[in-house]
């Protein structure tokens, strides 16, 4: 049977409090009743019914899976609904949400970290709640008053749930070939096509179902141009906010899929009767901005659950290792469990150092969107913010493949078979790379529209900092934060002359596009090694602090050291690949493959 999972608090709290430092931060940003009093008692509660009522469902929702009925409904299996609506008692579903809707207006550093828990505790079932949280970000900041005041409190309430509406089965990333078509019709337009890939598309978790959907006006410009976005119920609610009748949608079909299989994955049609009532959010022909901003929402939330999937699947493997006797591990006794044997001890160090190193970034890119918050769209706070998004989305994403991976081999043969739950976490994880854009899209965005648009502005102010960090830690007293900061600074070198090659090729689109995945992947390193130096250098003030736990800080510094010389290297043999790779790869004639 899995191990149950426990919530990361302890881990939360040193991040939150050292590595980031929340009272900068609430400075900053104004949440002034923001206090790690409040944060603690916040994820002590949220990582209960994480463990209790959640994490319990996560291998039965996988045996079970979501099933279509006859009526074009969809069940999801036994228990998501009770969890769903436990989570709206809590107040969990209004975490994010203004407080003019109902919402506690908490700031992402503390929801972010709550929301690693629903997805490490059971990922096929937070979808919902991540897409929900998405679609009230977009409706607050594009949509009327109206309609904010209409369909945003019962999604806060978790009542109603949210999901996007992008795919067609012509149309994946290239947003331009959309032909769903929107006709205005007094208030509200009609809306005829059909979308798939809809996460949460049909369920019966909620009594209404709000989906915004990307579609074609009369007379639209041709291309991206030419895209508004709408939202379209399921059931039309009346003036009151009472339901009306049903709208004209309709689920086709659920896929079955790999991974996240309590997910259901709709196919979606709209307007077989005539057209579906839909409300049109800002203005026509600007749907892609608007949505544009739930996207970025659901990236970082995607990256978040690459986090989440890896520490549920080291937290298992960590048990497994502890509890598995086999063979004698060298240097050991007889009857000894296996993760004394020196490959397993490795294996598990490297997955926990990389797991921190993703938490600690991962609070990193939601404190700087918090320091963001009502920026403009050039203050270098906001552009600090969009320059991590691709960066979290696509390093813990791919990261969390291998992660998973490892999860499985410390299992040996018992990770290949399904009761172990080891192998649910490896499939589940294979889908994060692909939705929400892939490795490949985040590359494109993190080379054309963050560096090269910039002249690398904003890549180079991001090394210049860390390098500036590492220059005062390298004085440190204690010698491993001196050493971290060392390791960090001769890796930072290559990253610039990587960052140089990127820059050269601007005026051969095809060079810097080739180099897109590996320069994300250096560049989620090195954040994740200045996160993991920065890191190390608090563990090793707090030892000095006698309240603090010394076994919690020294396991901190042995962590970072671990980065250091096993993961950090990477950014070397990335930078090489960058300066001498691309050229091989344009050589290769497509014909000869």
């Amino acid at each position: 049977m899995p191990i149950m999972y426990q919530a990361p608090v302890d881990d939360y709290r040193f991040v939150i409090d050292q590595v980031i430092g929340l009272e900068k931060l609430v400075k900053a940003t104004g949440h002034d009743d923001l206090s790690m009093d409040l944060v603690e008692a916040v994820l002590n509660e949220a990582g209960k019914l994480a463990a209790d009522v959640i994490a319990p469902l996560n291998q039965i929702g996988d045996q079970t899976g979501a099933k279509r009925q006859d009526d074009a409904g969809v069940t999801t299996p036994n228990g998501f609904a009770d969890a769903y609506a436990a989570m709206a008692d809590g107040g969990w579903t209004s975490m994010e949400a203004r407080e003019e809707f109902g919402g506690q207006n908490l700031p992402m550093i503390l929801t972010t970290a709550v929301n690693e828990f629903w997805q490490a505790a059971n990922m096929s079932f937070a979808l919902c709640h991540l897409l929900t949280q998405g679609q009230i970000y977009a409706l607050q900041k594009s949509a009327s008053p109206s309609h904010q005041k209409l369909f945003i409190p019962p999604m806060v309430e978790g009542r109603w749930t949210g999901t996007m509406n992008l795919t067609e089965p012509q149309a994946g990333t290239d947003l331009a070939s959309i032909k769903t078509k929107a006709v205005k019709n007094g208030d509200h337009y009609l809306i005829t096509g059909q979308k798939i890939y809809i996460t949460y598309g049909e369920h019966d978790m909620a009594e209404n179902i709000v989906h915004l959907v990307l579609a074609r006006v009369e007379d639209a410009p041709d291309g991206i141009k030419g895209i508004s976005v709408f939202i379209v119920p399921k059931f039309i609610p009346n003036d009151d906010g009472s339901l009306g009748g049903a709208n004209d949608v309709r689920c086709l079909s659920i896929e079955k899929k790999l991974g996240i299989k309590a997910s259901p994955t709709a196919v979606m049609q709209y307007g077989e009767k005539g057209g579906a009532v839909g409300y049109l959010v800002g203005a026509e022909n600007q749907g892609l901005d608007i949505m544009f901003g739930m996207m970025n929402h659901a990236r970082l939330a995607v990256g978040l659950q690459g986090l989440g999937i890896s520490d549920r699947a080291y937290q298992q493997a960590r048990a497994y290792a502890f509890d598995r006797v086999q063979g004698t591990p060298l240097e050991q006794k007889a009857g000894s469990p296996i993760v004394h044997h020196p490959d397993i001890l490795r294996t598990l160090t490297t997955m926990k150092a990389e797991i921190e190193a993703m938490r600690a970034l991962m609070m990193l890119g939601a404190a700087s969107i918090d320091l963001a918050h009502e920026c403009d769209a050039d203050d270098p706070r906001t552009t600090r913010a969009n320059l991590l998004i691709p960066i979290i989305k696509g390093w813990m994403t791919e990261r969390a493949l291998d992660v998973t991976s490892q999860g499985v081999q410390v299992h040996g043969g018992m990770g290949f078979i399904e009761e172990t739950g080891a192998a649910q976490h490896f499939r589940d994880a294979r889908i994060l790379p692909i939705y929400e854009g892939t490795t490949a899209i985040q590359a494109n965005d993190l080379v054309f529209r963050k560096t090269l648009r910039d002249g690398g502005a904003a890549v180079n102010q991001l090394l210049d900092e860390i390098d500036i960090e590492m220059q005062a830690l390298e004085k440190h007293d204690n010698k491993s934060v001196a050493a971290n900061a060392s390791h960090l600074r001769r890796a930072i070198e290559p990253a610039r002359d990587a960052t140089k090659h990127i820059l050269a090729a601007a005026n051969t689109p095809r060079r810097p596009a080739v180099n897109g995945v590996n320069y994300l992947m250096m560049l989620g390193r090195l954040c994740g090694g200045w996160m993991m130096a920065r890191a190390s250098d608090r563990a090793s003030i707090m030892l000095l602090d006698p309240t603090s736990d010394p076994s919690f800080m020294q396991a901190k510094l042995a962590s970072a050291q671990i980065f250091m010389t096993h993961h950090l290297p990477q950014v070397h043999a990335l930078a090489a690949t960058i300066m001498t790779g691309d050229d091989a790869v344009l050589a290769m004639d497509a014909d000869w493959l």
